[in-house]
């Protein structure tokens, strides 16, 4: 069973979702299943990893989100920061970051976010945020200016973005892509059939159309995407996503288990069984993936750093018989 300390009891801030208080309450699984498991965080080395990230005032996403992997990834000195601010100005029925009205941008972030990958000694970080639809670029400039940051701070390591989707913001992903981050990653979270209850203030073909524009920018970044399942999705929903995907040349896909965060959030409508993930797993490899991921604890950024290498490796093995010929 998921073990997951909730380290934002007690929070003095305003409710998290004031928007789904009067939301009528969803049925929440009362047992879940024998492969779900984590490792309850409060390890040593868990501990200094907490005390960076409060020592700079961060924001991660491991623990805003609920990740179930916050044990394993902190003990790792993994951390997944979440740039300007805590709060989310849509309502996704599946998230657990706060919504409301976000303060103004830290611009001394990108380089607290820099100096912490730094003591943190990381070879590989990833760098998400909330979504900003109240900036007029999205927080495209702050994400460049943060790669630009941990590029000074820590020359060698590599750096992955989890974005989100810039709607109706010209040229913020231009902005973002000229940064030259290592992986460019934005989810489409689960198919186009479920946007309207699950995600929305999203367009679906519009985060597909992102990832493609991605690859004619700078064809050299690595391109991921990653989708919840036991949303109420069908097999062949899910297929039609992948092929969506492979269309716009997307390398990397991740596919996880939705869990609920609380009675106001959207059901767990099934658990899916692991022989289900590796058969998608095993599907995707087939329509072209350069990597997949897709297991029920699967999270966008679980193991980015190996999975970078992989990808690495996946590319080189791609073009070497091209190299050959």
């Amino acid at each position: 069973m998921a073990v997951v300390l909730d380290i934002l009891k007690n929070d003095p801030r305003p409710p998290r979702h004031p928007e789904k208080a009067h939301r009528p309450d969803q049925q929440v699984a009362l047992k879940k299943p024998d492969w779900i498991r984590v490792k309850a965080p409060g390890s040593k080395a868990w501990g200094e990893t907490r005390a960076i990230v409060r020592e700079h005032g961060l924001v991660t996403v491991c623990e805003e989100a609920g990740c179930p992997n916050i044990g394993e990834c902190w003990e790792k000195r993994h951390a997944t920061f979440m740039i300007m601010g805590d709060t989310c100005t849509r309502a996704c029925a599946f998230c657990n970051v706060r919504t409301g009205l976000p303060e103004g941008l830290d611009v001394a972030e990108p380089e607290k976010i820099g100096d912490s990958v730094a003591k943190l000694g990381l070879h590989h970080v990833v760098i998400t945020s909330v979504d900003r639809d109240d900036l007029k670029d999205g927080g495209a400039e702050h994400f460049a200016r943060t790669i630009a940051a941990i590029r000074r701070a820590s020359p060698g390591t590599t750096v992955e973005i989890l974005t989100p989707d810039f709607l109706r913001k010209d040229g913020a992903l231009e902005t973002v892509v000229a940064a030259r981050p290592d992986v460019f990653n934005h989810n489409l979270e689960t198919v186009p059939a479920k946007y309207l209850t699950v995600r929305p203030g999203a367009r679906y073909f519009h985060s597909v159309r992102l990832l493609q524009r991605v690859k004619e920018l700078d064809p050299a970044i690595f391109t991921k995407s990653g989708i919840m399942v036991g949303l109420g999705e069908e097999r062949n929903e899910v297929l039609q996503l992948m092929d969506d995907l492979r269309s716009a040349d997307v390398d990397f896909l991740t596919i996880g288990q939705y869990l609920q965060p609380s009675k106001k959030h959207h059901a767990v409508m099934r658990f899916v069984p692991p022989d289900e993930f590796k058969g998608y797993e095993t599907t995707a490899y087939a329509k072209g993936f350069l990597l997949v991921s897709a297991t029920p604890l699967t999270r966008s950024s679980h193991h980015a750093g190996e999975d970078f290498a992989k990808l690495q490796a996946a590319r080189l093995a791609k073009l070497s018989p091209a190299l050959s010929a």
